[in-house]
């Protein structure tokens, strides 16, 4: 069984990104706007600052408070992108209930938008344009990459389709000509789904909600869920009757996060040398 070192992938893709700041003549900047005082959104912000610094890159933090309207909200997002010094910007997610998600990222433009979230990102992806993958379709790459996973022929199931992982997945497996079915909330008996395939990629948050009798032998589980459980982080997949079953397992933390602020970063650098040409 492989357990995923994300760290360790993460940092040559971060030894890239460091060495393209050093030689770039533009100090670089990451503006985050952060909504509310939620824990496990400030672990990640806080993680983005210590990665984005480590690499010189300057991270702005914008907070708002949970109360925010909509249109105040919005209206703020679209002076920040037009702030030059911003070199992308990215609004961390979950939002309050109150708030339009979509409506809000649509108001980040595709010459800033690493998270690739807004209508127009994600529709440039759709269809190949461009030079930016969606995080979490990178990390899953990268990981894919250094250990030899082959997604054509396999049969995969994507648990969610949220906007952070289960949709990016699902268009990136659709434009790679992979079979997969997607589990969702109004999806009946999930487990029979997940009995049957050859490879898991699950983003919906909710600790260890697969355990090892719904899955089988051989897997290659790739979890991007993250939650609070019980003071600590924790993914989707309960690891102590998973990891057994499986030929790969990405955990958390340590598996998929660490690369997907990574490859944040690294899209940042590429918007950056793209308004260069």
């Amino acid at each position: 069984m492989i357990i995923v070192d994300g760290k360790a992938i993460a940092a040559g893709i971060l030894d890239e990104v460091r060495n393209e700041v050093a030689a770039s003549k533009k100090k670089l900047r990451l503006g985050v706007v952060v909504v509310g005082n939620d824990v496990v959104t400030r672990h990640f912000v806080m993680e983005k600052r210590r990665v984005a610094e480590s690499v010189g890159i300057d991270m702005r933090v914008y907070p708002f408070p949970e109360t925010v309207m909509p249109n105040e909200l919005r209206a703020r997002v679209t002076e920040l992108v037009r702030e030059e010094h911003n070199t992308g910007i990215i609004i961390q997610l979950p939002l309050p209930s109150h708030l339009p998600r979509q409506h809000i990222l649509n108001a980040v433009t595709p010459e800033k938008d690493i998270d690739m979230l807004s209508a127009r990102a994600v529709g440039n992806f759709t269809v190949g344009k461009g030079v930016l993958v969606p995080p979490v379709v990178g990390a899953i790459q990268e990981i894919a990459a250094a250990h030899g996973v082959e997604f054509i022929g396999k049969n995969i199931v994507v648990v969610g389709a949220g906007p952070l992982v289960g949709r990016p997945v699902v268009l990136w497996l659709l434009r790679s000509g992979a079979t997969f079915s997607v589990v969702r909330k109004s999806t009946p008996d999930p487990a029979s789904f997940l009995r049957s395939a050859d490879i898991i990629i699950s983003g919906i948050g909710k600790p260890r909600f697969i355990t090892g009798v719904m899955v089988k032998t051989g897997i290659a589980a790739f979890d991007a869920g993250t939650a609070e459980s019980e003071g600590k982080i924790a993914g989707d997949f309960d690891d102590d009757s998973v990891a057994p079953k499986c030929s790969l397992i990405t955990p958390v933390p340590g598996g998929i996060g660490p690369l997907t602020v990574a490859i944040l970063l690294r899209n940042l650098v590429l918007l950056a040398r793209s308004r260069k040409k």
